[in-house]
């Protein structure tokens, strides 16, 4: 298994990932560049994106394929996804979920009211439009490398 940046070439997997999913295509491909996918044998398994504005993101699009359900792969491409973030200097970083509320918080997401989340990333069409207002938001705020070293 093999996780690593997604390539342009990979957007039709990770499309048809998301679809078997019913999760939203909304501007997946202008987030590509900061999205991961596992891959096995030359075939996407997994995949997670974030959409970036600023200091805070939006991660979206954490999909593990049925065939590789509770391998522990979302154990694995979720903390993937989240360097990726600490490495890009995202301070914070929300979801909204309508059916994994109890699954992100091992990550360290808390749940929090959708008015909380933050304003750029509420413009969001993921926000906006895409996920329903029955979603729960959660929010991660993710350690800088100046708090970890006090």
């Amino acid at each position: 298994m093999m996780i690593r940046p997604a390539q342009p070439t990979d957007l039709p997997a990770i499309q048809a990932l998301l679809t078997s999913h019913h999760l939203p295509l909304d501007d997946l491909a202008q987030h590509l560049a900061t999205a991961v996918v596992a891959e096995e044998d030359g075939r996407l398994v997994a995949t997670a994106a974030l959409e970036v504005y600023g200091s805070e993101a939006l991660l979206r699009s954490v999909a593990v394929a049925e065939s590789q359900r509770r391998t522990g792969l979302g154990g694995q491409i979720v903390p993937a996804i989240l360097e990726l973030a600490h490495q890009q200097g995202i301070g914070e970083v929300y979801l909204l979920t309508e059916t994994a509320a109890s699954y992100f918080p091992r990550f360290g997401f808390q749940p929090i009211a959708r008015a909380e989340v933050a304003e750029t990333v509420q413009q969001s069409a993921e926000f906006t439009t895409a996920c329903p207002a029955s979603a729960q938001a959660m929010q991660l705020t993710l350690k800088s490398k100046h708090n970890e070293r006090n």
